[in-house]
């Protein structure tokens, strides 16, 4: 898709946000002390005995235990096996400027990929080995304008992962594979095998 378009995507469902499956919350509404706090976001937590209080714009709320889900933050910088050579992977902001209403740094920061979710280079030459890591993660959103990495992703990428790898690895050895190919055959058997077998034309002389 082009790059307009796998951006406009990215951030239509950056926007929209995501929700647990339908029966994930039939389930959970099942119990009577499950409850669903709207517009609720803490503002600050603190420990409250052996429990956890959080002030929202509704009020304190007291909790046993708490699980937060804090998203995904892509920062290649701050990934340990990549900081080294973080400057040299292409971003999406070093390679498209969107339009006034669709501005967002995050999705900014998410690397720019190859079709086989490979890294790029920033500038052509400086790195050729990044091609040889793949994406396989919500990093990849941006590249390709859907979420990477969940269930409904594997049919769709991992195809495309394993087709890239095969033919890096297949076009690195071309050397070795094409001398291979050319390489002289040996017989598969010795013509003594069929020579009893073989027609011979004999001469017909008509008589005068």
């Amino acid at each position: 898709m082009p790059d307009a378009l796998r951006w406009h995507q990215a951030i239509r469902f950056r926007r929209a946000g995501s929700t647990p499956p339908p029966d994930a919350v039939a389930r959970a509404v099942k119990f009577p002390n499950f409850h669903l706090h709207l517009a609720a976001p803490w503002t600050s937590a603190k420990p409250f005995g052996r429990r956890l209080l959080a002030t929202t714009p509704h009020g304190d709320i007291a909790f046993d235990f708490v699980i937060a889900g804090t998203g995904y933050r892509v920062d290649l910088a701050k990934t340990p096996e990549l900081a080294a050579f973080s400057d040299n992977i292409l971003l999406w902001r070093d390679r498209f400027s969107p339009s006034a209403d669709e501005q967002d740094e995050t999705l900014g920061a998410h690397p720019y990929l190859g079709s086989g979710h490979e890294f790029l280079e920033k500038a052509p030459g400086r790195a050729p080995y990044l091609r040889n890591i793949h994406v396989f993660n919500p990093a990849a959103f941006v590249s390709f304008g859907l979420p990477i990495g969940d269930v409904p992703s594997f049919k769709r990428d991992i195809p495309a992962v394993v087709a890239q790898i095969s033919r890096d690895l297949f076009l690195d050895d071309l050397a070795s594979h094409e001398a291979r190919i050319n390489a002289p055959i040996a017989d598969d058997f010795e013509p003594a095998l069929y020579a009893p077998a073989v027609w011979r034309t004999q001469s017909v002389v008509a008589a005068e």
